[in-house]
């Protein structure tokens, strides 16, 4: 049994992490008689003179529902750069944050993060070191888990926009845009979609073309509804293009949405706007589903490790929470199934992912 294990956020920020901070230290000392140490700012915080702050049960009372994380994060330093948007692994300095978390007296680490943040994990598995990772996305792209938390959340910030969008295009006849965050997935895109009574969908998995979405609006016209709403995806792309960014440096995601606007008004004439929720999707209290799958997670993950077990990360399946190889979960990211039952019923009831001949339905 570890006498102290060690807590980390990484990567983007999600609702539900302090959820699972709380979950993990209320599990780890209350039933198995544990410490507890949080590492400040990923794994930046084993470094150099280490920064950490002892948790207990005092420490994580209250933060259940604050969004963001008492710990801190990054998504880029020492263990990870940005190159052409993508997260790329240097030479990782793992010999001097084994030597520091010896120091430190942490015996195992609980890791909170997206694929990124878990590849550094795994490498820190390999050398010997005892680690379980907890999956944190709102983009819900990482595979052999179901849903990751912070994702449910998104989707209701991301539903509500498209709600407030629904009324102000009905009211001015309007084409109105909401871009969503995703990467190069779909997942918010969709199901906020679905759930906002989007008229289009546009997701990097199916490629779109203006025409098609210019049928969908003109038929839109044409049955008495004079206003079309759109919900696209950070990294969707036309067909035969490549994605669009707002920092072609850092190859920052961004910008098709006013793309879009602007391509549909000189094909269409309809006035169009166009909203970019940005970072409101991963900003604030996480709801009810959140809190709950993020003390799941953070409950089991401390019994992986009392269990004796390592280099695994636990994930949600068929409603049960399991244990799987950190290398399976990183392996690949999930990308819509562009076949899958979500596609099949927004196609079903009339939404149009504007693929190039697509047949539009009002």
């Amino acid at each position: 049994m570890y006498k102290q294990i060690g807590i980390l956020t990484g990567g983007g920020d999600a609702p539900g992490l302090n959820a699972v901070i709380r979950a993990v230290v209320r599990t780890a000392i209350g039933e198995y008689g544990m410490n507890c140490v949080g590492i400040e700012d990923s794994f930046e915080g084993i470094l150099g003179e280490t920064h950490t702050m002892k948790l207990t049960f005092k420490t994580v009372s209250g933060i259940l529902p604050r969004g963001g994380t008492i710990l801190g994060t990054r998504n880029r330093g020492s263990f990870v750069k940005m190159v052409d948007g993508k997260p790329t692994f240097p030479e990782m300095p793992i010999g001097e944050a084994l030597a520091n978390l010896d120091i430190l007296g942490i015996e195992a680490l609980v890791v909170l993060g997206g694929e990124g943040t878990l590849a550094i994990a795994e490498q820190f598995h390999k050398r010997g070191f005892p680690v379980i990772g907890v999956p944190k996305t709102i983009d819900n792209d990482l595979a052999a888990t179901e849903l990751t938390f912070g994702f449910m959340t998104a989707i209701d910030i991301a539903t509500e926009a498209l709600d407030r969008l629904h009324t102000t295009a009905a009211s001015h006849d309007r084409v109105m845009i909401l871009e969503v965050m995703g990467r190069n997935t779909g997942w918010i895109a969709l199901h906020a979609g679905l759930a906002g009574s989007a008229d289009v969908i546009l997701i990097p998995e199916i490629p779109f073309a203006f025409e098609s979405i210019a049928q969908k609006v003109q038929a839109r016209e044409r049955s008495g509804s004079r206003f079309t709403n759109i919900v696209i995806a950070e990294g969707a792309t036309e067909v035969g293009r490549g994605e669009i960014y707002l920092d072609t440096e850092e190859m920052r995601l961004g910008g098709i949405g006013d793309h879009v606007r602007r391509r549909l008004e000189d094909i269409t004439g309809k006035e169009s706007r166009c909203v970019v929720l940005g970072h409101l999707q991963r900003g604030g209290s996480p709801n009810a589903f959140d809190r709950m799958l993020g003390t799941n997670f953070g409950a089991c993950a401390v019994r992986a490790l009392a269990s004796g077990e390592t280099g695994k990360m636990v994930a949600l399946q068929a409603g049960t929470i399991v244990t799987v190889p950190l290398s399976e979960a990183v392996a690949n990211i999930k990308t819509v199934p562009t076949d899958g039952q979500l596609v099949r019923t927004a196609r079903d009831i009339g939404i149009s992912f504007a693929a190039p001949k697509e047949i539009p339905v009002s």
